[in-house]
């Protein structure tokens, strides 16, 4: 089969899908993990380790995602003016610098952490760490990840409505975006 554009068009649309589902597991996992309480240790354990895989797929599904816009300039913003379509082109780039550096910094963070509690990715697959325990770098790292988090969070709800709002208003974004 050869790759047509609207193949892979479709790819693009099922990665964005695919990173959104992601972004916002991760975050309800994140919410789930902090909650849990001391005595349901193994709960808490495996709910960290999906956080941590579901935060490794959202790296690679925006790095996969960045190929494809690499590879195959993004769709023209038909219907928006000048500013807007500046500040779409900013608030994109702003999302994936974000989609990369919240699991950049979760990954360091968890090396970071005191105490040998490995990585796996879905419990199967080792994922190795390149750091040492390091309290004082722990102490930055973690507020730091929740900060970048939260800002993608936010970030991403904006885009959402802000898509919302122009099909409302007629720009057919929304049709782009899920085919």
């Amino acid at each position: 089969m050869s790759a047509t554009p609207e193949r892979w068009s479709r790819v693009q649309r099922r990665l964005h899908a695919w990173g959104a589902v992601l972004v916002v597991l991760t975050l309800l996992l994140s919410l789930a993990m902090v909650a849990l309480p001391m005595s349901q240790l193994l709960a808490k354990f495996l709910a960290y380790q999906l956080h941590k895989s579901f935060g490794l797929l959202v790296l690679i599904v925006t790095l996969a995602r960045l190929g494809f816009r690499l590879w195959r300039r993004a769709p023209e913003l038909a219907g928006l003016g000048p500013r807007m379509r500046r500040a779409a082109r900013l608030g994109q780039a702003v999302l994936y610098g974000l989609l990369l550096l919240v699991p950049l910094l979760g990954y360091l963070t968890a090396q970071a952490a005191a105490g040998p509690v490995p990585t796996t990715l879905f419990l199967v697959i080792p994922v190795p760490h390149l750091l040492d325990p390091n309290p004082a770098l722990y102490a930055w790292l973690r507020p730091t990840h929740q900060v970048a988090a939260w800002s993608l969070i936010v970030l991403a709800a904006a885009h959402a409505g802000l898509a919302v709002r122009h099909q409302l208003q007629g720009v057919p974004v929304l049709g782009r975006i899920w085919g």
